[in-house]
């Protein structure tokens, strides 16, 4: 049985204005190696919320590589996930997806 990677990633990532090298930093993501400046903005595990930031040092958690999590942004700093999470926002507003944060998201996939 062939192991798949710990995350898989949205078609049209967001990337922070910090984060370089945008190919090496989805490949050490999916492979799990360390990098100590990058926050990711993830599907949320729980019912109750939408989206979660969290520092990419989780994903090398055994629990990922059998439910590899699903990340819409990666970002240089915790300030900078969040200006992403507020730009989600601020787009599906935009389109009418009140507060609805994974829909706007997921529609624009397709």
């Amino acid at each position: 049985m062939r192991k798949r990677g710990f995350c898989r990633f949205y078609k049209d990532l967001y990337w922070g204005d910090s984060v370089r090298k945008h190919s090496q930093v989805k490949w050490k993501l999916y492979h799990g190696s360390g990098q100590i400046t990058i926050y990711c903005i993830k599907r949320a595990d729980s019912d109750g919320d939408q989206l979660d930031i969290i520092h990419c040092a989780f994903l090398t958690q055994p629990y990922f590589r059998t439910n590899p999590a699903y990340i819409y942004g990666v970002a240089g700093s915790y300030n900078e996930a969040l200006d992403i999470v507020l730009k989600i926002t601020e787009e599906a507003l935009n389109a009418g997806y009140e507060g609805r944060l994974l829909e706007y998201l997921d529609s624009r996939e397709k």
